[in-house]
């Protein structure tokens, strides 16, 4: 059985990769989704049709390049932090970002079931002002 940083890890490199559906496999039915208030996909999603269609479609759609590059991971019993960097290129006005971002996943029977996103929202929403 994989532990949850193990999953983590693997959640991270299939997201590099565009593989979607694995990312979306490991989350629970039920998954709290959060991401950061003030940025671009702001809010809370619930279940891995909902994070899809919220997040993940929006990203693929809008941005060129766009990947979420962990450097540091922290584990303590059922939550994994990952510490790291979106980069990405914003379609519509050319213009790319880099910022830290802090994820907090947690874990249950293997699933994430909640997600939390931490991020400079302001640094990410500037490629997307004209």
């Amino acid at each position: 059985m994989s532990s949850n940083l193990d999953l983590v890890h693997g959640l991270y490199r299939a997201f590099a990769v565009g593989n979607i559906p694995e990312v979306l496999g490991a989350l629970a039915p039920d998954v709290q989704w959060t991401e950061a208030a003030g940025g671009p996909y702001g809010g809370v999603s619930i279940g891995p049709t909902a994070v899809l269609e919220n997040v993940f479609m929006k990203i693929g759609g809008e941005w060129d390049g766009f990947a979420a590059v962990p450097s540091e991971f922290v584990e303590e019993g059922s939550t994994v932090v990952a510490l790291g960097e979106y980069r990405g290129t914003y379609r519509a006005t050319g213009k790319s970002f880099r910022a830290p971002f802090a994820h907090v996943w947690k874990f249950a029977n293997g699933k994430a079931v909640s997600f939390h996103q931490y991020t400079d929202t302001a640094v990410h929403l500037q490629p997307m002002q004209g």
